[in-house]
């Protein structure tokens, strides 16, 4: 069996750092002490007083396979996210084809089974036509329902309100929604085309996506949500008027209506697209400072739950495509725990919250069976993090598929130097290992 013992680490867990040790037996957590003393037969490693968190786990990726393969696979994305600290992940439905049958989503669990650095989960997509297949789908192995209210991809938008209304009625799943109103948005993109043709400048893409835009649609399904009391997971807010829609005043564990930031709503704002150009073009886009700000304020005072990647992957050449066939999205699991600690540096949030909104809180809110904390008996999904072991982000080092990244060129204070998944080392130092051992999410509903 496997044994190995992490000695003197700052331990953050549950809110408190504590040094100490921790042992792992197999692919769990087998004791957590002040000092444990080492036999012969464990592995000890030493953490010399870095902080020892556990893995996160990012609740929005997009690793592109089946359909997408030259831009991402499960195999090159996971391998990314054990080297970023993300031991677990859930993919979303808008592969090619769409994840939006049992058998199609099935295909996909298969895929990572025998391929996946990490631990998986996958959703199951929504469409006009499919609530059959919706409600054949077991809360117990599978995240979430997805559903695009905008910015769809193949047949995956849902547009219709009696459609709308009847899947919320009837699924006990998780609905997780990217919200933008379409019809605002084609209004607004048609304003641009007319003066520019297809070569708009990417400045206005926060004007194109408005924060109108997705107010209108987020609002719509919380008030449904309301209505019909489904359990709603709002992804990627990008707006400050967005998070007044959201409270802090009951906990986690109570809410029916949660939210998530992703990273790049939290480093960049419209003032970065004369230097970053397409490469920062996300659905839902970057806004203001203004809105990132807010952003920042609901995520401290816990209107908003969840920090996530929306890692999503394109090559170097579509990216650069004029504004109108440019995709939206941009890789990112290799390098959110990391621009987080950057954040923590900054003083801009503790580790303690870091943790809390990248591991506790996903584990919470979707309910995932002994992960997300540092436990007895817990899987053993942890990671070192030196704080004080720089480092640059540079093609050399980026291991996602598409080969670039937006934060290329960003020097970061931190480092992680160990991560471990169901127990074992899976990355050491800028070096993964050969060691596929993730296994599918179980949820305890």
């Amino acid at each position: 069996m496997n044994r190995i013992l992490i000695k003197n680490a700052r331990i953050v867990n549950e809110g408190t750092i504590t040094e100490g040790d921790i042992l792992i037996e197999g692919k769990f957590i087998k004791e957590i002490a002040e000092s444990i003393s080492a036999k012969p037969d464990v592995k000890v490693i030493d953490a010399e007083g870095n902080y020892l968190i556990p893995g996160a786990i990012d609740d929005q990726v997009h690793f592109r396979e089946p359909g997408l393969t030259h831009k991402a696979t499960i195999e090159s994305e996971s391998r990314a996210a054990v080297a970023g600290g993300i031991t677990s992940f859930i993919e979303q439905p808008n592969t090619v084809p769409n994840a939006v049958t049992q058998e199609l989503l099935e295909e996909k669990y298969q895929r990572a089974a025998e391929t996946s650095y990490a631990n998986y989960s996958f959703m199951m997509g929504g469409t006009n036509d499919n609530l059959e297949e919706i409600l054949k789908t077991n809360p117990r192995n599978v995240a979430g329902l997805k559903l695009f209210l905008g910015s769809s991809t193949g047949n995956m938008l849902v547009d219709n309100p009696e459609v709308l209304e009847k899947i919320f009625s009837s699924t006990p799943l998780l609905i997780a929604v990217h919200c933008e109103d379409e019809a605002t948005i084609r209004q607004n993109l048609e304003k641009f085309k007319a003066e520019y043709g297809d070569d708009i400048p990417v400045k206005f893409h926060p004007e194109i996506r408005s924060a109108e835009a997705c107010y209108i649609s987020s609002s719509k399904a919380i008030e449904l949500a309301k209505k019909t009391g489904a359990r709603l997971h709002v992804f990627h807010l990008s707006t400050a008027i967005e998070t007044d829609l959201f409270t802090n005043k009951i906990p986690l564990e109570e809410k029916k209506i949660t939210a998530e930031v992703c990273i790049h709503h939290l480093l960049f704002s419209d003032a970065d697209y004369e230097k970053k150009g397409s490469l920062i073009k996300w659905n839902p886009a970057v806004k203001s400072a203004e809105d990132r700000d807010a952003l920042w304020k609901a995520l401290l005072d816990d209107r908003i739950d969840v920090i996530a990647t929306d890692h999503a992957p394109h090559t170097l050449e579509e990216k650069k495509n004029p504004y109108t066939n440019s995709p939206a999205g941009a890789p990112m699991v290799q390098h959110a725990v990391v621009a987080m600690f950057e954040a923590f540096h900054q003083k801009k949030i503790t580790v303690e919250k870091i943790v809390e909104k990248m591991a506790h809180n996903p584990a919470k809110l979707f309910k995932i069976e002994k992960r997300g904390f540092i436990r007895e008996g817990y899987y053993a999904d942890i990671v070192l993090i030196n704080p004080g072991l720089p480092w640059n982000v540079k093609k050399e080092n980026i291991l996602y598929k598409c080969g670039w990244s937006p934060l290329e060129g960003t020097n970061f204070k931190s480092r992680i130097t160990h991560t471990f998944v169901n127990g074992q080392l899976v990355y050491n130092n800028f070096k993964v290992k050969d060691v596929r051992c993730g296994e599918r999410l179980l949820f305890d509903r």
